[in-house]
């Protein structure tokens, strides 16, 4: 549908409204997982409001910008667009779904919503690009949001002395101290990370397609792929049954430990962390030797720490597509086939990375056993060790 074209008009409550079965998402509502536009409409009691109410009521206005006056088809109206298209933009930032009654948008909303439909109106957007776009900015404002409340909660809990439940009240009063700074350093880090991803995009993106050329034959899985990169997975060991032991707060401990040394490592090394998913990481490098020096880095540094279990290394030079923030290709996943394969405390590659990292003295490698993986046939797993010169300088 037209970013502009025009839909039925239905309240809530008249025929062809199914009760409950709104195209908005039914978000929770709860406040760890809050982010800007998905606080409830809630009337508020009879009465004197409590303290806590109103620092609630006021940490709101700030952070929207203002009051909430206006509704979803006033906004909608406002901005010259159906209300199934801007419905379209809210549900991509992860809005909650409002009722035709509900004055639940401020100014802000509707400045936002005239910004997406500008883009698209002038030609610099297609509709579905700047859906995807909107997406992503919703989910990772979301998840960094949530992120950012439960460390600030953890640290206060610890700081201060004070049940968790205490200290989730209690930072509605401490974040008006914090918010101005944060959401600074979040742009200036969208910036800089908008500067690498250019960088990687223009500067570097030919020459790592030409470094993937070597030892192929053209005819490969993941041949029409158009990135090369270094595709690596670190899985921590006996993580299951660790987990199984560990009380609440150790565990958390022990996965922020693993996070912060992966993502600590893999910047050093000028990789990207994909993501983690409990136990594992998943990043990519843009040559083979940058790839190798961070799963050498990786492995080395579980296998040294006191309190972390060793780690399975796997890393795979090839192609990819990269989309919605994430990786796919079969390049991905031959990497985790290999990670499975690994033994604690070591990292594999196959022999195709292994040609590609040629001569290059910093790296020894031991060609395993041949096994029968899933997906690929017979591989040769090749066992990549440290050869000359110091590896990643990480302190």
């Amino acid at each position: 549908m037209s970013i502009d074209e025009q839909e039925p008009e239905y309240t809530d409550n008249e025929p062809g409204a199914v009760a409950g079965s709104s195209a908005e998402p039914q978000t929770s509502a709860s406040a760890d997982h809050s982010h800007s536009g998905s606080i409830p409409v809630v009337s508020p009691p009879t009465g004197t409001l409590s303290v806590e109410r109103l620092a609630i009521k006021a940490l709101e206005a700030r952070l929207l910008g203002g009051e909430r006056t206006l509704r979803r088809r006033e906004v909608a109206a406002a901005a010259g667009v159906s209300l199934l298209s801007a419905r379209k933009l809210w549900r991509a930032l992860g809005f909650p779904n409002f009722g035709d009654q509900d004055v639940a948008f401020t100014e802000g909303d509707l400045a936002a919503l005239s910004t997406i439909l500008d883009l698209v109106r002038a030609g610099k957007l297609t509709e579905e690009a700047a859906i995807s776009v909107t997406r992503a900015i919703g989910q990772m404002t979301d998840r960094m949001v949530v992120w950012q409340v439960e460390a600030l909660i953890e640290d206060m809990v610890v700081q201060q002395g004070i049940p968790d439940p205490v200290a989730r009240k209690r930072l509605v009063s401490e974040l008006p101290n914090l918010v101005d700074a944060m959401e600074e350093i979040l742009v200036y880090s969208w910036r800089r990370q908008m500067n690498a991803g250019v960088q990687r995009l223009a500067v570097r993106a030919e020459a790592g397609l030409q470094a993937s050329e070597a030892g192929r034959e053209g005819d490969e899985d993941d041949a029409p792929l158009p990135l090369a990169r270094a595709v690596g997975f670190a899985d921590l060991v006996s993580y299951t049954s660790l987990s199984r032991r560990m009380n609440e707060k150790t565990l958390a401990q022990l996965v922020q430990r693993f996070e912060n040394k992966c993502a600590e490592i893999i910047s050093i090394g000028g990789g990207r962390l994909v993501k983690t998913v409990g136990d594992e990481v998943l990043y990519i490098a843009e040559t083979p030797a940058a790839g190798a020096e961070i799963s050498l880095a990786l492995s080395q540094a579980f296998t040294e720490d006191e309190i972390l279990p060793e780690a399975r290394v796997a890393m795979v030079w090839g192609r990819i597509l990269s989309r919605l923030g994430d990786i796919y290709g079969p390049t991905v996943n031959l990497a985790a086939r290999l990670t499975a394969l690994a033994e604690p405390g070591t990292v594999l590659v196959d022999a195709m990375t292994a040609a590609a990292l040629g001569q290059d003295e910093r790296f020894v490698f031991e060609p395993q056993t041949a096994e029968n993986v899933r997906g690929f046939g017979e591989i040769l797993p090749v066992r990549l060790s440290r050869g000359l010169g110091r590896g990643l300088v990480l302190d």
